[in-house]
């Protein structure tokens, strides 16, 4: 998994942006459908006709987009409301979400760390609020976790914004536990 998603992500293999969707998409219903979450539609069931889920994708940094010369995770985002659309559940992209200040490149920083790095770094972006709370609830979306640092952050400001947060979905995470990762870096 972590070759294919390096490729979508730092190579250019644009391809790969569907059935990585397709796994985001599963993810996104096991996240929607949660009854600690709230649910979605009756019951944490997934229903058509509701409003639209919103899948917000965590940004990544402005430089980090433009040499890789796509935006992966908004890409992702928009595979995966495709594939929940094809399945006949309301979605859709919803890259509200904007880098408020320069943070350090994660790779190679502890939990406490990763914390640290991206407290208070996001945003909603101008118009962004209107959307989150005129549509409907929102899963965080991300290729992968590490430590849960930037997807908490991401809760942070979506939340802030007024919107209902129902989860988080990933492509993948990492093999190990946050703790254990903390442990390990530090």
């Amino acid at each position: 998994m972590r070759s294919t998603l390096l490729a979508h992500k730092e190579r250019g293999a644009l391809g790969l942006a569907e059935p990585l969707g397709a796994a985001l998409a599963g993810a996104v219903r096991a996240a929607a459908s949660c009854p600690e979450g709230g649910g979605w539609g009756g019951g944490g069931a997934l229903e058509a006709g509701e409003r639209p889920l919103l899948l917000v994708p965590v940004p990544s940094a402005r430089r980090a987009v433009a040499a890789r010369g796509h935006d992966a995770g908004r890409r992702l985002a928009l595979a995966a409301a495709r594939a929940l659309r094809a399945a006949g559940l309301p979605a859709r992209a919803a890259p509200v979400l904007r880098q408020c200040r320069v943070v350090a490149d994660q790779a190679g920083l502890g939990a406490r760390q990763r914390r640290a790095n991206v407290a208070g770094a996001l945003g909603v972006r101008m118009g962004g609020e209107g959307l989150l709370m005129r549509e409907g609830p929102v899963v965080l979306v991300d290729d992968l976790m590490t430590t849960g640092a930037s997807l908490a952050e991401a809760a942070r400001a979506v939340s802030l914004a007024g919107a209902s947060v129902l989860g988080a979905a990933v492509v993948a995470a990492s093999g190990v536990p946050p703790r254990e990762a903390e442990k390990k870096r530090n």
